[in-house]
């Protein structure tokens, strides 16, 4: 697992407390919303996450730039690379 701090997203999608699938939903909507090169932070408390988003990230050719963990959720960094 790479983890990072203090990085600045272009977005954030708060899905703390919601229920699985909707990590992979929530990121599959809001990645088609940025720019090429913009950066989505996910805020999740799901440990399903720790897996399911850096395996969507090599699924779709997105980059998987790492994660951030506080007491209450796991915030993940994705960079959309394609269209």
């Amino acid at each position: 697992m790479k983890f990072v701090h203090d990085i600045k997203a272009d977005f954030t999608a708060d899905i703390v407390y919601m229920m699985c699938p909707m990590h992979l939903l929530k990121l599959d909507e809001m990645i088609k919303e940025l720019e090429i090169g913009q950066m989505l932070e996910i805020l999740t408390d799901y440990d399903g996450a720790l897996e399911d988003i850096p395996a969507w990230c090599q699924k779709t050719g997105n980059e998987f730039i790492g994660i951030e963990e506080s007491e209450d959720y796991y915030k993940f960094y994705i960079r959309k690379t394609v269209e």
